[in-house]
């Protein structure tokens, strides 16, 4: 096994750099197809997500392999190498294995613990056996990603650790209170019918929302979801309208969920201010204020002062804050900061370079160091202000809440300066994520991912040896079967159950000198180093190459049958 990682995700690239990098179906398709004919490469297949872009392929050789695999992840991404190299992480046979197997368990999700990642491995799998890209080595990763992400999540407590991206974000416009209690009563616009924007419907749903209108460039992918919306059971009000509607969905809408595969923004800030200004307008001149209701009487007293204008200030509410202040890096809440992730200072702990010349002529311990580098989230440069997330934006409540899920952005990240009008998106997610406390369960999924790395590993080392016991033991087969037949000719008077007797007594011996050694070979094999015990076995028996290349062949065809399509 000589499995390569070549990727970027949230935790080494700023986000600018991630959208610019995204690869739509096309893409993706056509980089697997050169990755296959790079020369380093026998099979490939590539993860591609909101958060992270990630080319994994069997190679023969891994300087060579790195060059070509980051040229071609910039090639088909759009962004010149000398500018993504500074971002690119390399794992490498075991820390390979051990970084999808992290990421099927959600331990390198924004949000930790999402189980929403597992389908996304899932559909990689299928692009690289539809393309016919994924080979043996693939297939068998990708079929074990899913399962130890499956086990991580029915053994231990990590779902409690996180949740989708979808709820996380949900979370994030109610700020202060809870989903449910947020949701009632709110209407919702959702951009888009992908796997995404259904999770997002259905979450919608489910929180409680009373009315769902969903916006699909294909018409008949919007009503099919709003018709599951309508039969989950939820209650919930849900319908299909058109794209050229959608600016007047905006005035009457509470939330709005975008994930789209669209290339270019699909609201821009123009497109929110004329809504939110129409919006404004229908409700003064209906006398309401701007949450949609009839005006309190004239207030006797300015809200927040006494009958002789002196502020009034909750006391538990000042001990709270205090001590939030006190309590950690002397900043209250999350009322103000936002990681802002950016290209690393030199000196500042990557012992790669930038440029291409950089990865490509380092030594593999470097590249590893680079690779446990970027997964710890090193590549994170300083916190910079930013307006928080409040009930209230710029002391305007807000009028329309959005929650941009999509990679590049569907939503013009300038409506934050419009009033009235908050936006969530993966940046904002981002910084709210690396805040969160983690689950004590978060180690029991390192542990098992641990273990799973190891089993993989010995599983793959003794498979490679097996065609050539196979073909060893083939090998003696043939001997016997020509010493039987010589003897027949020197002995032709043997009869039919003295001839079965000595045959079987040959085979047993041959049995018997062969059973310990094959045995033995294999645990040698599957331990670490032990690649080279076929080889050993293949020159001391002087194996023919064909035979074990043909029982190779087999091999692989027949686990392609059993595997069939990713499960």
């Amino acid at each position: 096994m000589s499995l390569l990682v070549v990727g970027l995700s949230h935790r080494s690239a700023p986000v600018s750099v991630l959208e610019r990098a995204s690869l739509n179906a096309d893409a993706k398709a056509k980089l697997l197809h050169d990755t296959l004919a790079a020369e380093p490469a026998a099979e490939a297949t590539v993860l591609a997500t909101c958060n992270r872009i990630e080319l994994y392929a069997d190679v023969d050789k891994f300087h060579a392999g790195v060059s070509e695999l980051s040229t071609l992840l910039a090639q088909h991404s759009g962004v010149a190498l000398e500018e993504l190299t500074p971002y690119l992480y390399v794992h490498y046979e075991d820390r390979a294995v051990h970084h999808l197997f992290s990421v099927a368990c959600g331990l390198d999700s924004m949000v930790v613990g999402e189980g929403q990642i597992l389908g996304q491995i899932k559909d990689a799998l299928a692009l690289g056996q539809e393309l016919h890209t994924a080979g043996r080595l693939i297939n068998d990763l990708f079929q074990q990603a899913l399962r130890v992400g499956k086990r991580a999540h029915s053994e231990t407590g990590i779902d409690r650790a996180g949740q989708s991206l979808v709820t996380f974000g949900l979370e994030q416009l109610a700020v202060h209170l809870p989903v449910r209690e947020w949701a009632v009563g709110k209407r919702a616009l959702v951009l888009g019918a992908g796997s995404m924007s259904s999770l997002a419907a259905a979450t919608l749903a489910r929180v409680g929302f009373a009315e769902i209108a969903v916006a699909n460039r294909t018409a008949e992918r919007a009503e099919r979801l709003a018709e599951i919306l309508v039969a989950s059971g939820t209650g919930v009000a849900a319908r299909a309208v058109a794209m050229s509607a959608v600016a007047d969905e905006l005035t009457r809408v509470d939330v709005v969920v975008s994930c789209t595969g669209a290339t270019g923004l699909v609201l821009t800030a123009d497109d929110v201010a004329a809504a939110v200004s129409r919006d404004s307008a229908a409700h003064a001149s209906a006398g309401l204020d701007d949450r949609g209701s009839a005006p309190d009487p004239a207030p006797q007293t300015p809200a927040g002062l006494d009958s002789a204008g002196a502020e009034l200030v909750d006391a538990g509410v000042v001990a709270r804050l205090v001590a939030a202040a006190d309590g950690g890096r002397r900043r209250l809440a999350d009322a103000g900061a936002v990681r802002v992730l950016a290209a690393v200072p030199e000196g500042d702990g990557c012992p790669v370079g930038d440029g291409r010349a950089a990865i490509a002529g380092v030594d593999a311990s470097s590249l590893e160091l680079h690779g446990t580098w970027a997964d710890q989230g090193e590549a994170a440069a300083q916190r910079q202000p930013r307006r928080g997330v409040r009930a209230q934006v710029d002391g305007v409540a807000v009028r329309l809440a959005l929650l941009d899920l999509a990679m590049p952005r569907d939503i013009d990240a300038a409506v934050h300066r419009i009033p009235g009008v908050r936006l969530v998106d993966i940046e904002s997610l981002a910084e709210a994520s690396a805040d969160a406390p983690m689950a004590a369960d978060v180690d029991a999924v390192r542990g098992i991912v641990t273990e799973e790395v190891a089993a993989f590993g010995a599983a793959q080392r003794a498979a490679h040896i097996t065609p050539t016991v196979v073909a060893l033991r083939a090998m003696a087969a043939e001997v016997v079967a020509m010493e039987v037949a010589r003897l027949d000719g020197r002995v032709p008077d043997l009869d039919e159950r003295q001839r079965a007797e000595v045959t079987q007594t040959v085979r047993r011996v041959v049995d018997k000198l062969l059973h310990a050694p094959t045995v033995r070979v294999k645990q040698l094999a599957s331990e670490p180093g032990g690649a080279g015990y076929a080889e050993a076995l293949r020159e001391l028996f002087d194996l023919d190459p064909q035979t074990v290349a043909s029982v190779s062949r087999a091999d692989a065809a027949d686990q392609n049958d059993d595997s069939g399509r990713a499960s």
